[in-house]
């Protein structure tokens, strides 16, 4: 299971989806767009009516076997900042 943070206006997570999308790179990709939320900056962004934000976080998130997982995340690494991305191992279909 790997989960990518990103923001919504500055780092074309589109890029990242449609790479995984790709030659059927995973079997499963998701992408949560969030409602409020601060990173590196620590400037808070949110989704309020007042303040439509274009920098909100984005979560993608995809799963796949440990082998395609690993392949996968070498490039990965390349698009976004190493230390946006987290992984853990997942059990599904028990």
């Amino acid at each position: 299971m790997v989960r990518i943070y990103l923001s919504e206006g500055r780092d074309h997570y589109e890029r990242v989806v449609n790479w995984l999308y790709e030659d059927n790179r995973v079997q499963g990709v998701s992408v949560f767009r969030a409602i409020e939320g601060f990173g590196d900056a620590r400037n808070i962004q949110t989704s309020s009516l007042m303040d439509l934000s274009l920098e909100l976080p984005v979560v993608i998130e995809f799963f796949d076997r440990p082998d395609v997982i690993s392949q996968v995340l070498e490039q990965v690494q390349s698009m976004v900042k190493t230390d946006h991305i987290i992984s853990w191992s997942a059990q599904s279909g028990i």
